[in-house]
């Protein structure tokens, strides 16, 4: 999803968090991938020398991967992560046709492979 990296879309994002009991904490720490989820608590941990942006992409990441009640949500919070929804699924589908379309191009490569080995072996003359 194309989110501006603006405050104000942070800040939109961490209602949505808010509204649905989780707590957002960002600390320092060795995070891979930038956050951590306890989900048993509703804990949301972000690496608090991420910009903007980096917050906001991790909140993005976040979102589609912990189950929350979308009654508790604000009209407004509730577009924006219907919006992120889309957004994941749309993207995971685009990932998935690419992915297929490689596959399929991975085979057609390996089947000419095995013709041009054939050409190069011919068969001996017969007398």
């Amino acid at each position: 999803m194309n989110l501006k990296s603006t405050p104000n879309n942070l800040a939109k994002l961490e209602k949505i968090f808010d509204e649905a009991k989780y707590i957002i904490r960002f600390e320092k720490g060795t995070f891979n991938s930038g956050y951590c989820i306890l989900e048993h608590k509703k804990v949301v941990v972000v690496n608090k020398f991420l910009n903007v942006e980096g917050r906001i992409n991790a909140l993005l990441d976040i979102l589609p991967a912990i189950t929350l009640e979308e009654g508790f949500l604000t009209p407004d919070s509730q577009k924006l992560y219907r919006q992120v929804l889309d957004s994941k699924a749309e993207a995971l589908k685009e990932e998935a046709i690419k992915a297929g379309k490689d596959a399929a191009a991975k085979d057609e490569a390996g089947e000419k492979d095995t013709d041009e080995t054939a050409n190069e072996n011919p068969e001996t003359p017969q007398p």
